[in-house]
């Protein structure tokens, strides 16, 4: 969700010093937006000249506004209805041709703006951001006639698919369930004029680039298109394809001498594994959080820690990969209005959760990969916010503490671990097993033991 931020995370720099329409600026004007933030202010007035962005910024510092307004302005200047209307425009002026008036229209826009043919692609990595793109699409278009189809895996099929054979502006969705229905021939790609790949590096990590490539191939010449692609790491295999499939793009790093930002405080701990419950626990009481995301490596970890702290007067909800569709996006709903303050998440949940007032970050388990704990700690200290991460050194994950520090260029501050910090904690009830799959015996007591059958 787009969050006003604050002053000191922003330029001097207003929207509406910028070349974007006025039903653009009162979209703005009505979501609490004025100022421009830095990846803002370098690469609007680029892409409102038509070209081509690459963008690299930390989480949370307005790239996904940056890449609607341009989609939006794009649209605008190159609408076909516009041009339409002015084609019909004359048969107003005439009285004599009055009533025909509606007919002429209809028939003028249905020629030059066909069904089934959408005018932007905006691509994302996981279902989560997706969604929050289309919410941050709709406040912002607010006074724009645009029509959107939200695509993504996993739920809601026939009704994605109804969506989407409309005639809509912008697709914002994941990569595999757009080219399912593209293989469907539900809708063409061969009027599309704007394209933007968000997260680009999670693209890679997620093993979407094939499926990126399946559809960039099958849109007109990236000259035809405005193309942009943001990433938090503008790595070299993600230079690579911006190279590959835009046009001449224009590089744009914030903050490169920053991999974290300032604002958050980084510390950790270096319990051994039967101390790190007790120490978490110690912590929450301690540091009494605001609203907090606990990440972990595995969903067994997840399940685990979700009962222990519930047993121990904590409410809180795991968040893993195979959570159904529903149930996680009401989980994400209910942690944003507070009805839970603790989030435990394995790394499904470190991109694209725009959440504000997360105050704690706590790395339960430090992560494998280096840039995600980049990406993990983001979710707080965003809009100018400031934050504070705390991570446990402990003894499965210890050897991942080194390649962190390299990676962010600075060495995380260890804490002592004092008495009073290591609290005592209710065990959890065992939860029940889980059914096996696969044919029941139906059998009236088939399962219980019998005395064998003596034979003579």
């Amino acid at each position: 969700m787009l969050y006003p931020m604050k002053n000191t995370h922003l330029t001097n720099t207003r929207f509406s010093n910028l070349e974007l329409s006025d039903p653009i600026l009162h979209g703005l004007n009505d979501a609490g937006f004025n100022q421009c933030t830095p990846i803002q202010d370098k690469a609007l007035p680029l892409l409102l000249r038509g070209k081509d962005i690459a963008g690299q910024a930390q989480t949370g510092t307005g790239k996904t506004a940056t890449f609607l307004l341009a989609t939006f302005q794009h649209l605008i200047n190159d609408d076909p209805c516009k041009d339409a209307e002015d084609t019909v425009s004359g048969i107003e002026e005439g009285e004599q041709h009055r009533a025909y008036l509606p007919q002429a229209r209809q028939g003028a826009i249905s020629e030059i703006r066909p069904v089934k043919n959408p005018r932007a692609i905006i691509l994302a990595p996981t279902r989560e951001l997706a969604i929050q793109i289309h919410k941050d699409a709709l406040l912002l278009s607010k006074h724009l006639n645009l029509k959107f189809a939200l695509i993504y895996g996993g739920t809601d099929y026939q009704k994605q698919l109804d969506a989407i054979k409309s005639n809509v502006d912008i697709i914002i969705g994941t990569p595999g369930r757009i080219i399912d229905f593209y293989r469907q021939n539900t809708f063409t790609l061969d009027n599309v004029q704007v394209t933007v790949m968000d997260e680009a590096d999670r693209m890679f990590d997620l093993g979407f680039i094939k499926d990126i490539r399946y559809l960039l191939r099958r849109m007109p010449e990236p000259e035809l298109r405005l193309n942009m692609l943001f990433s938090a790491t503008l790595s070299y295999k993600v230079t690579e394809l911006a190279y590959e499939h835009m046009n001449n793009p224009v590089l744009i790093r914030i903050e490169t001498e920053e991999v974290t930002s300032k604002a958050i405080q980084q510390s950790a701990y270096c319990p051994a594994n039967d101390q790190k419950i007790p120490l978490l626990i110690g912590l929450l009481k301690y540091c009494q959080p605001q609203r907090s995301i606990i990440f972990v490596n595995t969903k067994r970890c997840a399940e685990q820690l979700d009962d222990t702290l519930n047993a121990n007067g904590y409410k809180t909800s795991a968040l893993s990969g195979d959570v159904p569709q529903e149930k996680r996006q009401q989980l994400l709903k209910d942690f944003q209005e507070n009805k839970i303050t603790l989030l435990i998440a394995t790394d499904v949940a470190a991109r694209g959760l725009h959440i504000p007032d997360v105050s704690h970050i706590f790395n339960f388990d430090l992560p494998q990969d280096v840039e995600d704990y980049v990406h993990r700690i983001g979710r707080t200290a965003r809009f100018g916010a400031s934050g504070e991460a705390i991570s446990f050194i402990c003894e499965h994950y210890a050897y991942s503490m080194p390649d962190i520090e390299d990676f962010i260029g600075q060495k995380i501050p260890v804490k002592a671990i004092t008495a009073n910090l290591l609290v005592d904690v209710i065990t959890p009830a065992r939860r029940p097993p889980k059914p096996k799959t696969g044919y029941p015996d139906k059998r009236p007591n088939s399962n219980r033991s019998r005395k064998p059958t003596v034979r003579p």
